[in-house]
């Protein structure tokens, strides 16, 4: 059983720029309804890159925060957990401790993991802190992703509870693999056929191979680590 933290928010603006995000979220005080999409009452402010059926609940482990804060302490009082827009925070786990495909279960509600965050810019400008996304990105502190797979009911102080463990990559090595500069490519078609693995990730990936087998000698394009600022709003 693993103990969790739940948070739910709404839109607000950034700071700088005034742009609308879904990262200030405050501690849930009652039961909650999960269902395909999320949390009841939880908000996103860019459907394009956040939110939706693959990435309906945000974990953040509890434990990066203490590595943000030590890259970052101009940011460090701002850095609790609960401050990077996740849903679910836990000091018990991290991307080595779960598996693509991996199912949870949160009350009655059972969760998938099935992708890394991509972090945003949005991290950045919300602590005043450049090179806070790419540094979470490029250290692999991102957290990670689960789909809805039986909507339920979750009252906080409900924990968080293994029930079907998959045969595949944990996060953490799911990850190094897809940031490889040369991947084996045998570990990467082995990543893209994870079952349960986000959609849009496997045809990343997919992509990429195709790329890698018609390239075997070009220089390597890397896979995009973060959502850079936009030139419009």
């Amino acid at each position: 059983m693993t103990h969790v933290s739940l948070f739910i928010g709404g839109i607000r603006p950034l700071p700088e720029s005034g742009r609308p995000t879904g990262m200030y979220k405050q501690p849930a005080v009652g039961p909650l309804e999960l269902g395909p999409d999320g949390f009841i009452g939880d908000q996103q402010a860019d459907r394009r890159v956040h939110g939706g059926p693959e990435k309906a609940v945000h974990l953040y482990p509890a434990r990066h925060y203490a590595r943000l804060a030590e890259r970052f302490p101009e940011a460090a009082p701002l850095l609790i957990i609960g401050s990077l827009g996740e849903n679910l925070s836990t000091a018990e786990l991290d991307e080595s401790d779960v598996r693509i495909g991996d199912i949870w279960r949160l009350g009655s509600a059972e969760l998938q993991v099935c992708q890394p965050r991509n972090p945003c810019w949005k991290i950045d400008e919300r602590f005043a802190s450049d090179g806070m996304a790419a540094f979470i990105a490029e250290q692999r502190l991102t957290g990670w992703y689960w789909r809805v797979v039986k909507p339920g009911r979750v009252v906080p102080g409900d924990p968080l509870a293994l029930c079907h463990a998959a045969d595949t990559f944990t996060l953490a090595e799911a990850m190094l693999c897809w940031q490889a500069h040369r991947p084996v490519l045998a570990e990467l078609e082995k990543l893209a056929a994870s079952p349960g693995i986000a959609q849009n990730w496997q045809q990343k990936i997919s992509a990429r191979l195709e790329w890698l087998r018609k390239n075997p000698e070009k220089p390597l394009p890397t896979p995009a680590p973060f959502h850079v600022k936009p030139e419009n709003p």
